[in-house]
């Protein structure tokens, strides 16, 4: 059996290393371009990869994306027609878990009145809501999604989500179907996004989206969280209701072109926290036990996991 890995930005020989050690019955190479690969490929792993990798490499049986994201794969013409199947790392969750619940509570608790205060020497208290008066609304409920969504319900907040698929989540109001869409949205303080990257979410959170959230919150205006796909967002409009106060704030983990540029408004807009896409840094070693599982099952007849449907991204 062999596994032939494509990948940008990421240390090729690293991960053939690990998947050399956890399946040395089975030939590692490494994809390059213009560079003819020795025999047939059965499992590709693939993050970012030249689209060119897809023409060169024989079709194989399984693709592996080395991360929970498959938008960088979906959006190729020329993926093959194997199963792609996206990580689901324990660890990849919380950490993402993590993230969201403490952004939500940076701007719940008012921290970055605190944090101007505090540079200007203001010893100052605010009013502080509970957290049951807050409605926080999840845009995605998959396995990342699901998680922080139980997280938040645990301390307190009124907690919904919304999906294209019906979900049952205990704790948390769960909507789903563009029919459904607007009413979630005017029952939300703070919106999170954690939608993958399709053609349907492309650009999706706009100003018509963003206008959409509740006005009548315990906060005033809402906040915008998103750790899902840069391309799901309208990153002018998101700058321009920040600076109208249209938006109470944001935090930002992704960004339609990353690095961010130097000259977004993003970066000096009121309330707007910005973090370099490190939401849900995944650990390679932990990665590279779960695809050496996925491939010792699949080898032994059992059905692959984490099967991605390529027109929802999930």
């Amino acid at each position: 059996m062999s596994i032939v890995i494509a990948v940008t930005n990421f240390n090729a020989e690293a991960w053939a290393d690990r998947m050399k050690v956890r399946l040395p019955d089975h030939s590692v190479q490494i994809w390059k371009k213009g560079e003819p690969l020795d025999g047939k490929v059965d499992y590709m792993l693939a993050w970012k990869p030249d689209p060119s990798a897809f023409d060169e490499v024989p079709q194989p049986k399984v693709v592996f994306s080395l991360g929970a994201g498959v938008d960088h794969l979906i959006k190729m013409p020329n993926l093959p027609e194997a199963p792609l199947v996206r990580i689901v790392d324990p660890s990849l969750t919380t950490r993402m878990t993590e993230w969201v619940v403490f952004q939500v509570l940076l701007h719940h608790r008012n921290h970055l009145t605190y944090d101007a205060q505090q540079a200007e020497h203001l010893w100052k208290a605010h009013a502080q809501p509970q957290a049951s008066k807050v409605r926080v609304g999840l845009l995605g409920l998959g396995e990342l999604g699901g998680d922080a969504a139980r997280a938040l319900a645990r301390i307190g907040f009124q907690v919904a989500g919304w999906s294209r698929r019906s979900k049952v989540i205990e704790g948390v109001k769960c909507y789903a179907g563009e029919d459904r869409f607007e009413e979630f949205l005017q029952g939300t303080d703070i919106l999170v996004n954690l939608l993958p990257l399709t053609p349907d979410t492309k650009g999706l959170v706009d100003r018509a989206v963003l206008s959409k959230l509740a006005q009548n919150g315990v906060h005033g205006a809402p906040v915008y969280i998103n750790a899902g796909r840069g391309g799901t967002q309208n990153e002018a409009d998101i700058a321009e209701m920040l600076t109208s106060g249209a938006l109470r704030g944001a935090s930002l983990d992704v960004f339609e072109t990353e690095p961010l540029a130097e000259d977004s408004p993003l970066w000096d807009a009121p309330g707007c926290v910005i973090t370099p896409h490190v939401a849900a840094e995944s650990d390679p070693e932990a990665l590279s036990d779960y695809i050496a599982g996925q491939i010792r099952g699949y080898e032994q007849g059992l059905p692959l996991q984490n099967v991605v449907d390529r027109k929802t991204g999930y």
